[in-house]
């Protein structure tokens, strides 16, 4: 039995997120149906994080093991022809040891936010970015995100469906960069809540517009309350970019 360890890239659009649904099609099923026609065994995908319906990613890390005997090149080969046609390609394929765990040996998720600043609508970025008409003025932007860096109790931008056991999470950066018509956020820590990182960001487009002020920001955090979060941004403009290791 050897263990690899998988980079995947996949198009969020299609699918109910990363993880198996009873009512949808994921990325998680894709690839495990994928390694069954490899290989005949049912096994079973692990990932660096679960990623909400709509959600993208360049550079998730998941892992599998195969009892047959497989390289790692001919493994990631065989996967991508047959994934085709979803929107799944396997970027990286590497024997890993067998305590290696996508989920639990992860030290850092690394997530970026695309919002398209103009009038125009989009067109074939549509649901791969969030379109703000309204101009945004990413200093203030920035002004508001670092008050939310650092160890916080996050209850305000965590949704009420997250799983996790504390709302307490240490949020190691939280950046707002304009790159033309583009507004990128940025944001890094070792785990987040669920539905936080779009949380952060629908609250911040909210000061970029003006509509809030960047100390909005601090005292919606302090507040510790869901009914204080300003605007979920919507799932089409996120990213999981990469995941840190020992």
């Amino acid at each position: 039995m050897t263990r690899f360890a998988l980079t995947v890239e996949f198009d969020g659009r299609p699918f109910m997120g990363w993880q198996r649904q009873d009512h949808g099609p994921s990325v998680q099923q894709a690839i495990e149906e994928a390694a069954f026609a490899v290989t005949g065994e049912t096994v079973v995908v692990h990932a660096a994080g679960r990623t909400d319906a709509g959600v993208h990613a360049t550079g998730m890390r998941a892992h599998l093991e195969i009892e047959k005997p497989i390289t790692p090149f001919r493994l990631m080969e065989a996967l991508n022809s047959r994934l085709r046609p979803n929107p799944v390609a396997i970027l990286d394929c590497v024997p890993v040891p067998d305590d290696w765990h996508a989920r639990f040996s992860c030290l850092g998720r690394h997530y970026e936010y695309r919002i398209v600043n103009r009038r125009a609508p989009l067109t074939w970025e549509k649901g791969l970015a969030w379109r703000i008409a309204l101009p945004l003025d990413e200093a203030a932007m920035q002004a508001g995100a670092d008050l939310l860096v650092g160890r916080h109790d996050f209850t305000t931008f965590r949704s009420v469906h997250c799983q996790s056991e504390s709302p307490v999470k240490s949020l190691d950066r939280l950046s707002v960069v304009r790159v033309g018509e583009r507004v990128l956020v940025r944001a890094s820590a070792r785990s987040f809540l669920h539905h936080q990182v779009r949380s952060m960001v629908g609250c911040l487009a909210l000061v970029g517009q003006g509509r809030w002020a960047p100390e909005d920001i601090g005292e919606a955090l302090e507040a510790r309350d869901r009914a204080r979060l300003g605007l979920n941004a919507p799932s089409d403009g996120l990213f999981f970019l990469r995941a840190d290791y020992p």
